[in-house]
């Protein structure tokens, strides 16, 4: 479970959240990029309750880059919210700049993704299209935000300063259930830059992830591929989960394709991949 800090600055959080319902009266109609994780639930939230129900669309994107369960539990949320709710299949795979993997591969996938619910904005009619980025995101490297700016997409969280922790706690006091879900990045996050992504090899880190869930790790997962290796990120506090069981997670992910299975004395890091960039300055 994810802990948002006692000493969080509520007042503050508060008085952006107000920011943030200023900046939504000002829209009519709205695309809400769905993924079901907290930033994106908390910003549907938003939008239903000052922009209207009948006037928010919200859209899951659906591919081999998501664990099956998300756009499952984004759906399960979308109904609990009472939302209107649209699942938009994609298929990644099929562009070569994506799946050769350099160091720009979110942007390539954000424009091909955001183009799309576009389209779907433009044929219902809305006015603008809403994704969660928050104002942590831009401290790690996302070429995806170049791609969302150039296409216009509204980020409102980041727009007011919003970020994930504060989102957590008003998420946690608006009755959101998944105040405390960890982040679930995209599975092609998984590979270092420059090995092909190929759908077996998503499909091997989706099952090994899955499975290690399924064992009782509740926190943050990573099962970054290094070819045949497989190397397990996760919180400290939920090493013990997969000493006390790695003679069953060995075997497990051997029959799934790994050859060497290990895990990251480094603990769970989000964007580890990105160590392997050339650092600026």
């Amino acid at each position: 479970m994810t802990i948002v800090r006692q000493n969080l600055d509520l007042k503050r959080a508060l008085s952006k959240e107000r920011q943030l319902d200023q900046l939504l009266s000002g829209i009519e109609a709205a695309l809400v990029a769905f993924s079901g994780g907290v930033d994106s639930a908390f910003l549907l939230s938003k939008a239903i309750e000052v922009i209207g129900r009948e006037h928010v669309l919200a859209v899951t994107v659906n591919s081999v880059l998501n664990q099956p369960q998300e756009s499952a539990g984004a759906a399960d949320l979308a109904r609990e919210m009472q939302a209107r709710h649209l699942v938009l299949e994609v298929d990644p795979l099929k562009d070569e700049t994506f799946t050769s993997n350099s160091s720009e591969r979110c942007y390539y996938c954000k424009r091909n993704i955001y183009g799309r619910l576009l389209e779907i904005s433009a044929d219902e009619g809305l006015e603008v299209v809403l994704d969660g980025t928050n104002a942590d995101d831009p401290q790690d490297h996302r070429p995806g935000l170049r791609a969302l700016e150039e296409l216009g997409i509204r980020s409102p969280l980041l727009e007011v300063s919003l970020s994930k922790e504060e989102i957590r706690a008003l998420a946690q006091q608006g009755g959101l259930p998944v105040w405390d879900k960890p982040a679930a990045a995209c599975l092609a996050s998984r590979f270092p830059y420059g090995e092909k992504i190929t759908e077996q090899n998503l499909r091997m880190v989706a099952e090994a992830e899955s499975y290690l869930l399924n064992l009782g790790v509740k926190q943050n997962l990573r099962v970054r591929c290094h070819g045949k290796l497989a190397r397990i990120e996760v919180n400290r506090s939920e090493e013990k989960i997969i000493m006390t069981r790695r003679e069953a997670i060995v075997t497990k992910l051997q029959e799934l394709g790994f050859t060497y299975v290990t895990i990251d004395l480094c603990g769970f890091e989000s964007g580890s991949m990105n160590r392997l960039l050339p650092r600026s300055g």
